[in-house]
């Protein structure tokens, strides 16, 4: 199969290639070396692209309808606007790919790896993201409405605006209406917290920091020595033993990590790590 000139056939060596709104429909690119190849607008529904090498390709606007792209390597690619609804993208690595406003409705994501990729506004209806990467995506105002995320890893993901109504999430939640027992770290100052079974908390999608809508105090490390800690976000607070703590506010939405509310970490290694 001829082109634009080219041979068109599984393993062909395409890098740099100008196939931008070419008819690929259905072709066999079995792991073909497609790296910083143009293919702008060009129509690959169906296609076979399993194993290729997509690295730095330049995808806009592409239809990727049903291709298979299992295993592909599309790092860097620019999939602005691609329609790829219903593609099989199981394993494949979309780290720092541009997928702004992308269809990737009912696609399969399982185990991709798409961290610090760009997927703002890209609509992932009932996507299946089983165990996927998503350290550090931008997913602003991404649709996940029925997506499946169990599994995934969301640490420092951006989901704030995303739509999650009836995705399902990973395991992130706390224990609710009992006791607990938390952690926080106030310029290098160990403060052991209790949130009492009444009040109000969540844990982050994003993170492994928690908040509550308050908590009391049950030590903090050379309290004595150093007078009462404090930690600051929007206003200051201050930590002293025995007693009741309030933040200014209560943020409840799961999808943001930094709001209103009492910050903690239920490990105190992790409170010990955390740098603030």
């Amino acid at each position: 199969m001829q082109v634009n000139g080219y041979e068109i056939k599984p393993g062909a060596d395409l890098a740099g290639a100008y196939l931008a709104g070419a008819n690929l429909r259905g072709a066999n690119l079995r792991e073909a070396n497609l790296r910083e190849a143009d293919l702008g607008g060009a129509d690959l529904r169906g296609t076979d692209l399993v194993g290729a090498d997509l690295r730095g390709a330049d995808l806009r606007g592409a239809d990727l309808r049903g291709a298979d792209l299992a295993g592909a390597n599309l790092r860097g690619a620019d999939l602005c606007g691609a329609n790829l609804r219903g593609a099989n993208l199981t394993g494949a690595k979309l780290g720092r790919t541009d997928l702004v406003g992308a269809d990737l409705r009912e696609a399969n994501l399982w185990r991709a790896d798409l961290r610090e990729a760009n997927l703002r506004g890209a609509d992932l209806w009932r996507a299946d993201l089983t165990e996927a990467n998503l350290r550090e995506a931008d997913l602003w105002r991404a649709d996940l409405a029925g997506a499946n995320l169990r599994g995934a890893d969301l640490l420092g993901a951006t989901l704030r605006g995303a739509n999650l109504r009836d995705a399902k999430l990973p395991d992130f939640q706390i224990p609710q209406n009992e006791p607990l027992t938390a952690y926080k770290q106030c310029k290098g100052r160990l403060v052991t917290l209790l949130v009492p079974k009444e009040a109000k908390r969540t844990a982050s999608l994003i993170g492994d920091k928690c908040r509550a809508e308050y908590a009391e105090v049950v030590a903090v490390e050379d309290f004595e020595a150093q007078g009462p800690a404090e930690s600051w976000y929007k206003v200051k607070v201050s930590y002293a033993p025995e007693e009741t703590v309030h933040p200014d506010g209560y943020g409840d939405d799961i999808r943001v990590e930094c709001t209103n509310g009492i910050h903690f970490f239920m490990k105190k290694e992790d409170a010990l790590s955390s740098g603030f």
